[in-house]
C-alpha cells in the first residue's frame, strides 16, 4: 500500500495528528509510517495506533508522498541530512518544527528540485480534536498542497491561514498557549487546597471552571474583557482578586511572557 504520511519524530504532536487522520479515516494506518530514535516511541505507535514505526528517517522519505517533519527544532538539520537524495521531488513536505523557516528546509533538502515546504504551527488540544493550527505557504508550495495540508489537520483542529512571518507569534500564542492554560490551573488548585480544598475537590472545581470558562469564550459574541466584566461585581470577591493582580502588574507580565516565547521561536531558527 502506498505511505500518503511520512512522520519523522513519534512525539506528542505527531501523535496528535496521526490520531485524527486515523480516526477520521482520512488514512488508514497501513498508509502511514513513522520513524523516532526512541524505541518506546516506536513501539507506542505501533501498539496502540497500528501506525508502522523505524528508526530510518531516509527509509521513510524514500517512500512518502506526504512527508511531516515533527522533530525538534535543534535535531531538524540532522534529520533532513541526505534526505533530498532519496525523496521523490513532488513529494509534500510539511515541518512542524518551531522556528524553522521553509527558506533553511529547501536548502537543507537541497538539489535542483523546487522543493513543496509548509510550515504549520498546531497544538497539543488535537489531541482531544480541540486544536487550532496555523498554516504558511514556502515560496515553492501551492494552493493544493495547502488543501492537502488542511485535510491533515483539520481532523483534530481548525487550521488558520498565516504568512510564514506570523508563525513565531502563533508559536507563541497558541503553540505554547496550552501550557499558559495548564499553568493558571495549576495555580488555581494549589491555592484551593491552601484554602482547605481536598486535592480532589480542587482539582475538580479548577479544571470545571477552565472547561466553561472557554466554552462561554468559544461561543459567546463578546469580548474576554466583557466577560470577565460581568463575573467582577464592584466591591466583590472577583475584585479583590483583578485588583491584587493588576497591583502586581501581572498583565503586562503575561505580555512579556508571551512575547519571550516568540523571541525564543525566531531564536530557533538562527
Amino acid at each position: 500500500m502506498t505511505i500518503e504520511l511520512g512522520i519523522l519524530g513519534a512525539g506528542n504532536m505527531a501523535e496528535a495528528i496521526a490520531r485524527g487522520v486515523i480516526a477520521s479515516g482520512l488514512l488508514a494506518p497501513e498508509q502511514v509510517l513513522a520513524s523516532d530514535v526512541s524505541p518506546q516511541r516506536r513501539e507506542w505507535f505501533q501498539g496502540q495506533l497500528g501506525i508502522r514505526a523505524i528508526d530510518d528517517n531516509r527509509a521513510v522519505a524514500r517512500e512518502a508522498r506526504t512527508l511531516l517533519l515533527s522533530v525538534k527544532p535543534q535535531h531538524m538539520p540532522e534529520a533532513l541530512a541526505g534526505l533530498g537524495e532519496v525523496m521523490d521531488a513532488q513529494a509534500l513536505v510539511i515541518s512542524i518544527a518551531a522556528g524553522i523557516s521553509t527558506l533553511f528546509i529547501e536548502g537543507r533538502l537541497g538539489g535542483n528540485a523546487h522543493w513543496r515546504v509548509l510550515r504549520a504551527m498546531p497544538n497539543t488540544p488535537m489531541l482531544v480534536g480541540e486544536g487550532i493550527v496555523a498554516l504558511a505557504r514556502g515560496q515553492h508550495a501551492t494552493e493544493e498542497d495547502a488543501a492537502a495540508a488542511r485535510r491533515l489537520f483539520e481532523t483534530a483542529a481548525i487550521v488558520v491561514d498565516v504568512a510564514e512571518e506570523q508563525i513565531d507569534a502563533v508559536t507563541a500564542v497558541s503553540g505554547s498557549g496550552p501550557a499558559y492554560v495548564f499553568y493558571l490551573v495549576e495555580q488555581m488548585i494549589r491555592a484551593a487546597t491552601e484554602l482547605g480544598l481536598s486535592p480532589e475537590q480542587a482539582r475538580q472545581f479548577a479544571v470545571q471552571t477552565a472547561i466553561g470558562a472557554s466554552r462561554m469564550l468559544a461561543e459567546s459574541l463578546e469580548s474576554p474583557q466583557e466577560l470577565r466584566r460581568k463575573v467582577t461585581s464592584p466591591g466583590g470577591t472577583t475584585q479583590a482578586a483583578i485588583t491584587y493582580m493588576d497591583q502586581r502588574d501581572c498583565a503586562a507580565t503575561m505580555v512579556q511572557a508571551i512575547k519571550a516565547a516568540a523571541q525564543r521561536s525566531r531564536e530557533l531558527g538562527n
